[in-house]
């Protein structure tokens, strides 16, 4: 069932000692009853204090990097104004009502707050991300989100590594399948993203292609390679399909993306070669070459 949100807001007198409905949720008492899913926040009011972050101290040092923190709590209103989260107990000190009102049919996540945290214990003041919902609620890394981050491709290895090939003989590809560790923000949230190589598919440009989940080895363990057939100059062509996880902060649970994305890199052009062998008198190396080399 949806969210009903109540935009209207006024301040009230405080009220007298109500009594706690039955089936309410402590901590809301007069404002909540679970029997009929129904949870309204606007006419809770506070009964111990709520006081504002400390405000953080100038300091330009090197690897001086505040770390974000998270909360999920209710809303009061500072005396001089301003939005700040309740205090564990749930009650605002102003009188000041707290927020919409949410039918739902799952548990109540309350408003999720942000706030850095610098090394000397200083805090930002908390920011307010949402109005809270019925059910946990974090940003979700698409997999268009995913695509639009800069993933490197991995270096295309050919061996030999020399300009040309001989025809008829095993050229050898092969790559690094290392994890990229990757860092983004979504909807104010710090991301830790890690894409993963899952497939390779290499274009030898002769109009041949091999698709592989091996990353290849060096020879003579070698397990991914092409033999041209006609003379010619060549590029070999590899697109990695990556794969993706995602890790917001202040949630330690890994989470799939959806889809995947992928890279592509080119080689040098080169040369595939025919060569052929044959008896000589002499010995090629000598100065001027024998004719017959």
């Amino acid at each position: 069932m949806g969210a009903l949100i109540v935009l209207s807001m006024s301040v009230q007198p405080t009220p007298v000692a109500q009594e706690k409905p039955s089936g309410g949720i402590p901590g809301l008492t007069g404002v909540a009853n679970s029997r009929d899913r129904t949870i309204d926040l606007r006419t809770g009011w506070s009964r111990s204090g709520a006081t504002r972050a400390p405000v953080p101290q100038s300091d330009s040092s090197p690897g001086s990097q505040p770390q974000p923190e998270l909360r999920h709590s209710f809303i009061c209103f500072g005396v001089g104004g301003g939005e700040l989260p309740a205090p564990p107990g749930g009650w605002c000190e102003s009188g000041v009502p707290q927020a919409g009102t949410f039918d739902c049919e799952m548990e109540l996540v309350p408003p999720t707050w942000r706030r850095l945290v610098y090394p000397d214990g200083t805090a930002t003041a908390w920011e307010r991300l949402d109005e809270g919902s019925c059910g946990p609620v974090l940003p979700v890394l698409t997999v268009e989100d995913f695509r639009s981050l800069p993933i490197p491709a991995p270096v295309l290895q050919l061996q030999p590594d020399r300009g040309w090939v001989l025809i008829n003989i095993e050229t050898i590809v092969m790559t690094d399948p290392t994890p990229v560790q990757l860092r983004t923000t979504l909807g104010g949230f710090g991301v830790d993203v890690e894409a993963i190589p899952r497939s390779f598919t290499y274009d030898f440009g002769d109009g041949h292609s091999l698709v592989t989940r091996s990353p290849g080895r060096a020879h003579p363990d070698h397990d991914t390679f092409h033999e041209y057939e006609v003379p010619g100059t060549y590029a070999i062509t590899l697109t990695t399909q990556w794969a993706g996880r995602y890790r917001v902060d202040g949630d330690p649970t890994w989470r799939e993306v959806t889809g995947t994305a992928a890279t592509s890199t080119t080689s040098a052009p080169f040369t595939a070669e025919e060569r052929t062998s044959r008896l000589v008198g002499g010995l090629c190396t000598e100065r001027p070459t024998p004719p017959d080399c």
